[in-house]
């Protein structure tokens, strides 16, 4: 396993801290969890950094990194969810466009095709990711301004404008001859 896998492997591994933290009352502990969901979200821009930089990007690579990232939106999501402070119909919406998303993916890969990670997916990525540390700021450097409801909204547009684009872009691989099930 190389040094970019392993960064994303540490990124997984702070998923089960960061749900922890957060489930303690103490302010102490929710920074806590704020620090090691911004030390999670670089990792996610480091090993992808160092893959492309050095020549080691790899399939294992390919398929951790979004997975990852899956999960540490999602569970970070779900967790404030649980404590009141994130709407659950936004994890519903991440989690429908996920899941449709990845069983795409799987359908084209059937076909001997690989729907690889576009642009609009990053940016929507990075928007949810942005989202969560404003809320786990609990808005603080914004004041009066909902600035997490605004960044929330946003990434919630984005997270649908992606998954529409990749089955408008990549749609025609569930009219090729299939079983249904």
């Amino acid at each position: 396993m190389n040094l970019p896998n392993k960064i994303t492997v540490v990124r997984v591994a702070l998923i089960p801290v960061i749900v922890l933290l957060l489930q303690f009352q103490a302010p102490a502990f929710h920074a806590a969890a704020l620090a090691a969901f911004l030390v999670a979200c670089f990792t996610d821009w480091l090993d992808g950094f160092l893959a492309r930089r050095y020549q080691k990007v790899t399939n294992l690579g390919r398929f951790l990194d979004p997975v990852a990232d899956k999960l540490l939106v999602l569970s970070t999501m779900i967790a404030l969810c649980g404590l009141g402070r994130f709407p659950a119909w936004v994890c519903v919406v991440v989690l429908f466009r996920e899941l449709a998303v990845d069983g795409l993916r799987l359908v084209a890969v059937e076909q001997g095709r690989v729907i690889a990670a576009g642009k609009l997916g990053k940016i929507k990525t990075t928007l949810q990711m942005l989202t969560l540390v404003v809320v786990l700021l609990d808005n603080a450097p914004f004041g009066a301004f909902p600035m997490d409801q605004a960044l929330m909204y946003a990434a919630v547009a984005m997270t649908l404008w992606s998954g529409v684009d990749y089955f408008v872009r990549n749609g025609s691989v569930l009219g090729k001859g299939g079983t249904a099930a």
